[in-house]
């Protein structure tokens, strides 16, 4: 276990050091071409208004932080009842993310600058309540999936009273929001309400979680 731990928190980050350096470069040409086995970056699409920066930026940094849960969550109870449970619930993590860092380079957008930090506090996060059992582990679930589809409700509204909504991403932000929510509910089903000092515990994380989001929609 201590091994994977180690696997998982030295986890290299080889896509945001290509964003940010795309993001600085000057030209056109260097902007669009893409080197020998590198992801396609020939669909750049224009700059993005400000809402679609903020949205895409701030969900990538949320989706890296859930990955980071659940990675956190499989090392401790990977091997357990709940293995697979978790397994399901950090695959659809992972293609979340996937789907954002594609975002953040056709779109051009600068990730938050607090991506090492969520990487880090997100496993923290999703190995300690597992430490603390398999229901403290669903508490933490429902407690951080619980912002999450608050979150991407939010964003859906404001998408739709845009003047030109984007239609593609209104579609990606419902499939992952309803995603999320199922999520929440495997939580629930499995018994998150029953973690010792539940209340307090879902109250501290959701606190954490809301404050993480207000700080990448800026910086």
């Amino acid at each position: 276990m201590n091994g994977m731990l180690r696997r998982v928190l030295s986890r290299p980050e080889p896509r945001l050091l290509s964003m940010r350096c795309q993001s600085s470069a000057t030209g056109g040409a260097s902007a669009g071409t893409a080197e020998e086995g590198s992801p396609d970056t020939t669909s750049l699409r224009p700059r993005p208004n400000a809402l679609t920066d903020e949205i895409i930026r701030v969900d990538h940094a949320g989706e890296l932080g859930a990955d980071r849960i659940y990675a956190g969550q499989m090392a401790i109870l990977g091997n357990g009842p709940l293995g697979k449970t978790i397994g399901h619930m950090w695959e659809q993590e992972k293609e979340h993310r996937k789907q954002f860092e594609q975002l953040i380079q056709q779109h051009r957008v600068r990730p938050t600058i607090m991506t090492p930090i969520w990487n880090v506090a997100g496993f923290v996060l999703g190995a300690g309540t597992a430490l603390m059992g398999e229901k403290a582990a669903m508490a933490c679930t429902v407690a951080v999936e619980t912002v999450i589809v608050e979150h991407y409700n939010d964003q859906l509204r404001q998408i739709m009273e845009a003047p030109n909504p984007d239609k593609e991403l209104l579609a990606t932000i419902t499939k992952f929001r309803d995603e999320e929510q199922e999520h929440h509910d495997t939580g629930i089903d499995h018994g998150a309400e029953q973690a010792p000092f539940y209340q307090a515990m879902t109250e501290v994380i959701k606190f954490g979680c809301k404050t993480a989001i207000a700080i990448s929609k800026k910086i």
